[in-house]
């Protein structure tokens, strides 16, 4: 990425695993691209533990990650843990507030399910603005409703382009398909949107490696890193969203497709290299011999990652 001044800007990347289960190896081919983009380029890498959804959080998920990514053979700069940074979320939002670009919301999700004008798929849901203007602050809203949300305003003519780093390019009118999207689901709380976007804001970061389960969300988090920005311009930013490893239904892994958690492998003996080469050539960067991730740096640059997702049949490597 190149500054104004024209000079390339230092590369910023993060790790960001949910302790919502064990890692796999969905997880860790993500990780490893994310990885070696940032190192073949001598640039900084980021740990952030994104431990916000609580009803799905493991007890002792977090430290399990940073194990299974230590043996691995990751390493990075430095470390950050969101359930840390709730003080910075809740100023965020009370400055969009301030702003009038976030309101308090008392409908419930059939509410919105129910407003709908046209079937839909997946978890985005069109919100027309039904709150907007409504009540002036969050406990006008929670004595309505106890537990009200914070949504995001959207501009009217609100039309994202961006072009993905292995998607290509991409735009999306945020305000006829998605609407006023939520920011967090309680007072003090951040949902992944503005947690994730205020974070990769604040500390610098570049690009954000993820599985492309996520690219649709991404037009809304560059609109809201537009407004979080204010009066400053918002650093340009780059996505690249990896094809996720699926079962043989399509779907990501899980449980029914075999037990491809990296604690596994571990215990069945499965070398770190095995481990490492066999995700590397599902990019096209080897023949799936055993090799150790910090050898992988030396040999970038890399061919472009094959843009179909990889299917997984089954446990065995």
């Amino acid at each position: 990425m190149t500054a104004a001044n024209g000079e390339r800007e230092p590369y910023v990347g993060r790790l960001a695993p949910s302790p919502t289960g064990a890692l796999h190896l969905g997880n860790v081919r993500t990780f490893m691209i994310a990885y070696l983009r940032a190192r073949t380029v001598g640039g900084r890498l980021l740990f952030r533990m994104e431990d916000l959804d609580h009803p799905r959080d493991k007890p002792g998920a977090a430290d399990a990650a940073r194990r299974d990514l230590d043996w691995l053979g990751f390493d990075w700069d430095a470390e950050f843990v969101q359930s840390e940074r709730r003080a910075r979320y809740r100023a965020a939002i009370d400055d969009l507030h301030a702003r009038g670009l976030a309101y308090p919301c008392v409908c419930t999700r059939r509410d919105v399910e129910h407003a709908q004008s046209a079937p839909h798929e997946g978890e985005q849901l069109f919100y027309p603005g039904t709150c907007r203007g409504r009540f002036a602050d969050w406990d006008a809203a929670a004595r309505v409703r106890p537990q009200p949300c914070w949504r995001f305003r959207t501009p009217d003519e609100a039309v994202v382009s961006f072009t993905d780093g292995c998607a290509g390019a991409c735009t999306q009118d945020v305000a006829r398909t998605l609407g006023d999207f939520p920011l967090a689901r309680d007072r003090d709380g951040a949902g992944y949107t503005l947690a994730a976007t205020l974070d990769d804001l604040a500390m610098g970061v570049t690009e954000v490696v993820r599985g492309d389960d996520l690219l649709a969300a991404t037009p809304a988090q560059i609109l809201l890193r537009r407004a979080l920005a204010g009066a400053r311009a918002a650093p340009p930013i780059r996505f690249f969203h990896v094809p996720l490893v699926v079962g043989p239904d399509g779907k990501r892994l899980a449980k029914r497709h075999g037990d491809t958690r990296i604690a596994a492998y571990r215990a069945a003996g499965v070398s770190a290299e095995t481990i490492i080469g066999r995700l590397a050539a599902t990019c096209g960067w080897g023949d799936g011999a055993p090799v150790r991730l910090a050898e992988l740096v030396a040999r970038g640059p890399f061919a472009a990652i094959p843009k179909e997702r990889v299917v997984v049949k089954g446990a065995s490597l």
